[in-house]
C-alpha cells in the first residue's frame, strides 16, 4: 500500500464507478434484491431479504470499509426457512422483521412468530424475539448458518469473488463466540459474532434449542464485531460495552440531526420530503482523517457507494451549504488533504488534483485497484474550488480560505496545466491500466456517446466541465480580491475567465435539433452530438451568454428531454438513449437540481420550480426519498416514476437535492453578512417556516406567508458551528 495511504481512516461519525478502462466493469453494478431491508451508519450495512436474511448466492451481506465481513446469516427454524410477514426500516440505523413458522409434521403453521430487531452503529446488534402462541408447550429448534468471505466490495459489485488469502475459522462454546478471520498480507480482516445463549457448533451453524412454556417467550441476542487492524473504526472488545458505544454513536448522530434547519409547511409533501433528507443525510455521513485533519463528509451512497468520493461530496455539501455547512467545511479540508502531489499513471494521481475515490477493501490494500485514493475526476478540482467559495459567501469564514489558499492555487494550477494541454479546454484521459475511461459525473462506459450511439474516445473535453472551469476562474478570482488582497491574480484569473468563455461559445455550441451545446469535443476535437441534460450545467455554471440561455431552456423542456418527472440524462432521439440507461435516458435527481440552479440564475424561475414540483411528485410516490435515479420513461405514460434497478437509495447528492429547491424557491442568499431572500412560489404552496438555517455565522428563521412575501429575522445571536 502506499505509504501516504497509511494515516488516513474511515469511520461513523464519534473500484471506481462503472466503466473501468482495462475491467470488464458493466454500466451499472448488480441489482440489489427487490425485497432488500438495509440499515447503515457510516461506511457499516447489512443488507438483507426481507426475512432479515442474507443469501451468499446474492449481493446481500453485512459490510465495513468496503469489505463484506458476513456473506451468509440466515435463521431456520426446525430446519425450515421461516415466513416473513412485514419488515422495514425504523431509521437508517434499525430494522425489524417479523416472521412465523410454517406448517410441518411437529409444528403446526403460525404457531409462533419471531421478531428480529436489527440495529447497527461501530457493530451490529441483532435481538431475536420468539413467541408461543399456543396455550401449550413447544419444543423447536432455532439455527442460524453463517459464513464470511471477505469479499471486496468490487468484487461483490462484478459478482466474481476470487478469494487467494487464507481462511480461519474458529468456535468457542464456553465463550459462545465463533471467530472468522482472512489473512493476505497486508490486508487482514475478522468477523466475530457473540451469542448471549449458548450455542451446539455444527461447522458454521449455531444451533439453540428452544422450550417455550404455553405463551411463553424465549430471547436470543447477537452482536457482530468487524475488525481491521488499519481501520480506524475498531469495535468494543466484547458485547457488555456494545450497548454504551451504540449508544453514543446514536446520540452523536440525534445532536447533529438537531442542529440542522426545520421545515413546517401547510404543504405536507415538503415537509416530509424534507424530513426525509435530513434522516437520511446524518445517516450517510463518514468521519474521515487525513494528514492530521479529521472531518465529517458525506458517503456517496447505498449499497456500492458508502466511500469518500470527490464530486460527490463536493456536490452534496453545495447542496447542503444552507443546511449544514459543515459538511463542506469537512469535504473541502478533507479533500485538500488528498490533493495530488505527483504524477503517477496507476492513480491519476497529477499535481493540484482533487481525488475522485477513497476505498479501502483487499483490491485496493493490495494495489489491485488504484483507489489509495484514485485521481480520476475531470471535474472534482474546479468544483472543489466552486464550493470553497460558496462556503465563503455563505459563512464569511475568511480564516478557512486563508488555510486552504495554498491547495486553491495547486488547483489553478492543475486547471491551467490542463488546459494548456488539451488545447485550451479542461479535457480527461485516463493512463492507469484500471482507469475511468470517463471521468464526467456521468462516468460509465457508454457515459460519453456521439448522437448515434457509438463512444467517444479520449481525451474528452465535455461542455459542462468548461463551465465548472468559467465558474471557478470568477469565483477564486473573488476570493484572491477580497480575501487574499491579491488583485493582480484576480485580474489573470477574469482574463482567463473571459477567454475560456469565448473558446468555450466558438467551440461547442452547435445549431443541430434548433441549436444547443455539444456534449464534448472528442480526441479529434469533433463536436459529440449528442443533447444531453449537461447543458443545464452550463446554465447553473454561467458559462453561456444571456442570449443563448432561451435556446438551452426550450432543449431541456422538449420531449426529447423532459420525461414530466425532470430532465432525462440523453434525448430520445439520441441513438444510445434508453430509459434504462445508466447515464444515457434516466432522471437523476442532483442533476435536475442542478439544471434548475443554472434556470435559476438565468431568470427561468418558473422552469426551475417546475423541476422541483415535478421531482417532488416523484419523491412521494417512493416514501419522501428521491433514488440516485429513476427511468426515463414519459410520465404521461406511466402515472408514476419506474423504478432504477440498480440505482442507489440512498445517495448523497439525490438526498441533498430538496435543500437546493428550497434556496431556489426562496430565493436565500447572503449579502453583505445578512440573509435575504427573494421567493418564488409554488402555485398552491401554501405557508411555511424555516428555523435555525446557518449563514454568516448565526442562524436564521425564515417565513414565507401565503402571499408569497418572506420575512427573515436573526435567530441566534451566537456564531453557528462552521
Amino acid at each position: 500500500m502506499d505509504a501516504r495511504a497509511k494515516p488516513l481512516a474511515v469511520r461513523p461519525p464519534g473500484p471506481s464507478r462503472d466503466g473501468a478502462a482495462g475491467s470488464p466493469q458493466e454500466d451499472a453494478p448488480p441489482e440489489v434484491p427487490r425485497d432488500a431491508v438495509a440499515v447503515f451508519h457510516g461506511s457499516a450495512f447489512a443488507l438483507s431479504d426481507r426475512a432479515g436474511d442474507v443469501d451468499p448466492e446474492t449481493v446481500t451481506g453485512i459490510f465495513h470499509a468496503d469489505t463484506r465481513h458476513l456473506s451468509r446469516f440466515e435463521l431456520t427454524l426446525n430446519d425450515r426457512p421461516l415466513l416473513p410477514l412485514t419488515s422495514g426500516q425504523l431509521a437508517p440505523h434499525e430494522a425489524r422483521f417479523f416472521l412465523t413458522n410454517g406448517g410441518d409434521e411437529a409444528l403446526a403453521a403460525e404457531t409462533l412468530s419471531v421478531e428480529r430487531r436489527r440495529r447497527i452503529t461501530h457493530a451490529l446488534h441483532e435481538r431475536i424475539i420468539v413467541r408461543n402462541h399456543a396455550n401449550t408447550p413447544v419444543t423447536c429448534t432455532l439455527a442460524l448458518d453463517v459464513d464470511a468471505d471477505f469479499a471486496d466490495v468490487f468484487e461483490v459489485k462484478q459478482t466474481a469473488i476470487h478469494k487467494v488469502g487464507a481462511f480461519q475459522t474458529t468456535r468457542e462454546p464456553a465463550t459462545r463466540a465463533m471467530t472468522f478471520s482472512y489473512d493476505r498480507a497486508p490486508f487482514t480482516a475478522s468477523t466475530a459474532l457473540r451469542f448471549s445463549r449458548e450455542p451446539l457448533f455444527q461447522g458454521n451453524r449455531a444451533v439453540f434449542p428452544l422450550e417455550l412454556p404455553g405463551r411463553g417467550v424465549a430471547v436470543l441476542t447477537i452482536d457482530v464485531e468487524w475488525r481491521r487492524p488499519d481501520v480506524a473504526d475498531a469495535p468494543p472488545d466484547h458485547a457488555a460495552a456494545h450497548e454504551p458505544a451504540d449508544a453514543d454513536a446514536l446520540g452523536e448522530a440525534r445532536a447533529w440531526q438537531d442542529e440542522l434547519p426545520v421545515l413546517e409547511a401547510d404543504d405536507d409533501l415538503i415537509e416530509r420530503v424534507w424530513e426525509r433528507s435530513l434522516t437520511d443525510l446524518s445517516a450517510l455521513r463518514l468521519e474521515v482523517s487525513a494528514d492530521g485533519h479529521t472531518a465529517t463528509i458525506p458517503a456517496a451512497g447505498l449499497p456500492w457507494f458508502m466511500a469518500v468520493f470527490g464530486r460527490d461530496s463536493l456536490i452534496t455539501s453545495y447542496q447542503s451549504l444552507l443546511v449544514a455547512p459543515k459538511l463542506a467545511r469537512g469535504a473541502l479540508e478533507i479533500l485538500a488533504a488528498m490533493q495530488g502531489t505527483r504524477r503517477e499513471d496507476f492513480t491519476d494521481e497529477e499535481p493540484g488534483k482533487i481525488m475522485h475515490e477513497l476505498r479501502q477493501g483487499e483490491l485496493t490494500v493490495c494495489g489491485e485497484v488504484p483507489h489509495r485514493p484514485y485521481y480520476g475526476s475531470v471535474d472534482a478540482t474546479p468544483l472543489w474550488l466552486v464550493v470553497l467559495s460558496e462556503y465563503h459567501r455563505v459563512t464569511g469564514d475568511d480564516e478557512l480560505v486563508r488555510t486552504l489558499w495554498p491547495n486553491a492555487e495547486r488547483a489553478l494550477g492543475w486547471i491551467d496545466d490542463n488546459r494548456a494541454r488539451h488545447g485550451g479546454f479542461l479535457a480527461y484521459e485516463t493512463r492507469s491500466s484500471r482507469g475511468l475511461a470517463n471521468q464526467g459525473w456521468k462516468d460509465s462506459g457508454r457515459g460519453v456517446l456521439f448522437g448515434d450511439g457509438s463512444v467517444a474516445s479520449p481525451p474528452i473535453a465535455l461542455c459542462e466541465v468548461q463551465g465548472y472551469a468559467f465558474d471557478a476562474y470568477d469565483r477564486t478570482a473573488e476570493l484572491a480580491g477580497e480575501v487574499m488582497g491579491d488583485d493582480a491574480l484576480a485580474g489573470r484569473l477574469r482574463r482567463s475567465r473571459d477567454e475560456l468563455a469565448e473558446r468555450f461559445d466558438a467551440s461547442f455550441a452547435t445549431t443541430d435539433r434548433g441549436g444547443y451545446y455539444a456534449l464534448g469535443l472528442d480526441a479529434d476535437g469533433r463536436q459529440i452530438l449528442s443533447l444531453t441534460s449537461n447543458i443545464g450545467h452550463t446554465l447553473w455554471s454561467g458559462i453561456v451568454p444571456a442570449e443563448r440561455a432561451h435556446v438551452l431552456v426550450d432543449r431541456l423542456f422538449s420531449d426529447d428531454l423532459w420525461s414530466g418527472w425532470g430532465v432525462r440524462t440523453a434525448a430520445i432521439s439520441d441513438g444510445g438513449f434508453s430509459p434504462l440507461g445508466y447515464h444515457t435516458g434516466t432522471v437523476w435527481a442532483h442533476d435536475n437540481a442542478l439544471v434548475a440552479a443554472g434556470l435559476h440564475r438565468y431568470g427561468y424561475r418558473d422552469e426551475a420550480n417546475r423541476i422541483a414540483v415535478s421531482m417532488l411528485a416523484a419523491a412521494e410516490r417512493r416514501e419522501y426519498r428521491l433514488p440516485e435515479a429513476f427511468a426515463g420513461y414519459a410520465r404521461n405514460d406511466t402515472g408514476f416514476p419506474v423504478r432504477y434497478p440498480t440505482a442507489s437509495d440512498p445517495q448523497a447528492w439525490a438526498t441533498a437535492a430538496p435543500f437546493l429547491w428550497m434556496r431556489l424557491l426562496l430565493g436565500l442568499e447572503v449579502r453583505d453578512g445578512v440573509l435575504v431572500a427573494d421567493p418564488h412560489p409554488l402555485d398552491g404552496l401554501g405557508a411555511l417556516r424555516l428555523t435555525g438555517v446557518p449563514a454568516a455565522g448565526t442562524r436564521w428563521d425564515v417565513a414565507l406567508g401565503a402571499d408569497g412575501r418572506a420575512t427573515i429575522r436573526e435567530a441566534v445571536a451566537s456564531s453557528t458551528p462552521r
